[in-house]
């Protein structure tokens, strides 16, 4: 029979040839290592960087082109920067439709529409959080119901209710349909259910009543998601095309979006056309941005404070 192997003694050096050699374990990079920088160009900058040009470039190449002359854009070769910038599509657009006429009335409706519609999400949401009445639950369920249904569905129904009540060619028969506001609501609610009941327990110990307690402690400390319910609004009344064209044919009642179909009518398809139409299409998007950079700082607060209900 053979011997048995040699145990080697605690703390005995390894003799040469011996595969008993401590595993070494293996040092990770650092943070500027190759292994990470590869990873962190690959995994973030490289999406962030087509998701960005994805949304930048359209908008670039039409802010770019209502600069352009019109044998410039109709033309076999790129030309990316006008040889000679000029506002000659700009004027054409204010004179060939009246566009002071369309942003007025854009206006008017985005700021009465988006202030009742912010007004009545609020109200709505703080009934069904802090209000006690029947079906209530049944009635947060009809307003998820209502998120999921498309507006074109009660176009025609719409239509025929305000014809009917002579709201055609008029700023409330513009407003009217689209003055409550599902998302908004469920937003509010989510936040709404995060606050301390304390804070309305004190509140009701100060003699507050419902709608001094709304206005005065709720509606307060919930900026950031009013503000974000606020864009959203804006930004949907500023835009919305198919109901103001089909409930107004005068073009003195007309709104931006739709007056830049008017505008398009006015100077077809050709070259000329495309810039002045980008011209106009430029004046409708300023407005927006400006609001949404006086906002942008409570659109992600805003939208992560009513994520975790307590």
């Amino acid at each position: 029979m053979s011997a048995p192997a040699a145990v080697p003694a605690p703390g005995a050096t390894p003799a040469p040839g011996s595969d008993d050699r401590p595993a070494v374990p293996r040092r990770r990079g650092g943070p500027f290592s190759r292994e990470n920088i590869v990873s962190t160009i690959t995994t973030g900058y490289v999406p962030l960087l087509l998701a960005t040009a994805v949304v930048i470039l359209p908008l670039a190449w039409m802010v770019i082109s209502s600069f352009k002359s019109p044998s410039e854009i109709l033309t076999t070769d790129l030309v990316v920067l006008p040889s000679e910038p000029t506002l000659h599509n700009y004027e054409v657009a204010m004179t060939s439709v009246p566009i002071p006429r369309f942003f007025l009335n854009s206006v008017i409706v985005t700021a009465v529409g988006a202030s009742i519609k912010v007004v009545l999400a609020i109200m709505t949401a703080y009934a069904l959080v802090f209000v006690r009445f029947p079906f209530k639950n049944i009635i947060f369920i009809g307003i998820l119901v209502a998120l999921m249904v498309p507006p074109q569905v009660a176009i025609l129904p719409n239509y025929v209710l305000i014809a009917g009540w002579g709201g055609v060619n008029t700023y409330w028969g513009i407003i009217l349909p689209g003055l409550g506001t599902a998302f908004g609501t469920f937003l509010l609610r989510q936040y709404f259910m995060t606050i301390p009941p304390s804070i309305l327990e004190a509140a009701a110990l100060d003699g507050a009543g419902h709608w001094r307690t709304l206005w005065q402690i709720i509606a307060p400390i919930s900026l950031p998601s009013v503000a974000t319910v606020a864009l959203v609004t804006i930004v949907g009344e500023w835009n919305d095309y198919i109901w103001p064209l089909i409930i107004t044919t005068d073009s003195s009642m007309m709104t931006l979006p739709v007056g830049l179909t008017a505008l398009q009518n006015s100077e077809g398809n050709t070259g000329a056309g495309w810039g002045i139409l980008m011209a106009g299409t430029v004046v409708v998007i300023v407005p927006v941005l400006i609001v949404f950079a006086a906002l942008q700082r409570y659109v992600v607060s805003g939208l992560t404070q009513g994520s975790v209900t307590g």
